[in-house]
């Protein structure tokens, strides 16, 4: 959740009362600007009350979503990192095609390994985690929950991937390899806050892609307005087993908004990833700069077009092949009422044309100038 710092500083209340502004349209990388029809259309549109309470907890900071088709029924992930409440996902309903706002009537909460809910840093002991759950997806062979965690790098945390019983018990931690680890020099490992950020699984169900959001240290610095910075790791992992198979590279864009005020915090990064078959993935980036609000930028990857990263220990330009990525949609186009921090992205039920929907939803940060925003698209799939 890397917007999580809009929320310090007075900076931070003048973007989020300006966050509903539309980012300026920019040229696409690695995409021709569009004379094709639209693969995105805007079907619906929702928001939840702020601070809407549920069973005796918060709502709020909604930053992974998936749906079960056999219930029905969406599932909600907070990165509430334990702070106001135990750390939890909602099930939640949403009737599209009534223009309905989401109904939420489930609270699960996620256990650690002994069954204790997860602790917030006030009350964290030595040798235990601060889980920051940012993206979950649903085995439907199981039933079981995968979901990943951007770490607790300032305590000496790495980023996490767990699976979980659909009642919150903890089934397994997944190993990952040691580069995603802090080093005790600060000069490797995950930056806090821009690490795991996304979670697809494959449509076999045997395959999980972890998406950081920015590049590990070592593998060079964060976007800016002048660069896109050093590239993110995505890493594919075989669910059963849980071995690790291979690592890609993705460039992010360079950010594309300017701040209100130049000089001040500007930002982008992958806050979500989403399998379109057993190779292709979209990936969302996510961009904010004080004073003007978000941009949200949609990608399409084919996974087999880069090279394999995994052994190479620091990536620099010349020892490896990042992924080529095609742009499907910027959101400032779609007839959206207001661009937020959408982190959350899932398909929904298949509409009665055959096509797909997407659906996103958005971390309010649980800051009082953001929204919970859910956003429904007819998706137009261009094999």
């Amino acid at each position: 959740m890397l917007t999580r710092r809009r929320l310090l500083g007075g900076a931070a209340a003048l973007a989020g009362a300006l966050a509903g502004c539309k980012a300026d349209a920019i040229q696409a990388t690695q995409a021709p600007a569009g004379t094709l029809a639209p693969r995105l259309r805007l079907r619906a549109e929702a928001r939840l009350a702020h601070w809407q309470r549920f069973d005796g907890t918060t709502i709020g900071g909604l930053s992974g979503i998936d749906f079960d088709p056999v219930r029905g029924e969406y599932l909600l992930l907070s990165d509430d990192r334990s702070n106001l409440d135990p750390i939890r996902y909602y099930s939640a309903s949403w009737a599209v095609d009534i223009a309905s706002a989401p109904v939420i009537y489930r609270i699960t909460t996620l256990l650690q390994a002994d069954g204790s809910t997860w602790p917030n840093r006030r009350n964290a002991r030595s040798g235990v985690p601060v889980s920051d759950p940012e993206a979950l997806r649903l085995r439907p062979d199981t039933g079981t929950l995968l979901w990943a965690s951007e770490g607790d790098e300032a305590r000496g945390f790495g980023p996490a991937l767990y699976e979980s019983r659909r009642d919150g018990s903890l089934l397994r931690q997944f190993a990952l390899p040691t580069m995603f680890e802090p080093g005790n020099d600060g000069r490797r490992g995950a930056r806090d806050n821009l690490a795991f950020e996304g979670l697809a699984l494959t449509p076999d169900h045997r395959t999980a892609w972890l998406a950081m959001e920015g590049p590990l240290i070592q593998d060079g610095a964060i976007p800016t307005l002048a660069s896109p910075g050093g590239p993110c790791r995505f890493t594919a992992l075989d669910v059963d087993s849980g071995r690790v198979l291979r690592q890609l590279a993705y460039l992010n864009d360079a950010v594309p908004v300017r701040p209100l005020v130049p000089g001040t915090h500007a930002e982008n990064g992958v806050s979500e990833i989403l399998m379109l078959d057993a190779h292709r993935m979209l990936v969302l980036e996510r961009a904010w700069a004080a004073g003007t609000g978000n941009s949200l930028r949609l990608y399409e990857i084919d996974t087999r077009g880069a090279t394999d990263v995994l052994a190479i220990e620091a990536l620099a330009p010349g020892n490896h092949r990042p992924v080529a990525k095609t742009l499907v949609a910027d959101f400032s186009t779609l007839g959206l009422s207001r661009l937020d921090n959408t982190e959350g992205m899932c398909w929904g039920p298949t509409l009665p044309n055959g096509h797909p929907l997407l659906v996103v939803i958005s971390d309010d940060n649980f800051n009082p100038l953001q929204i919970t925003q859910f956003a429904a698209f007819e998706f137009i799939d261009r094999p």
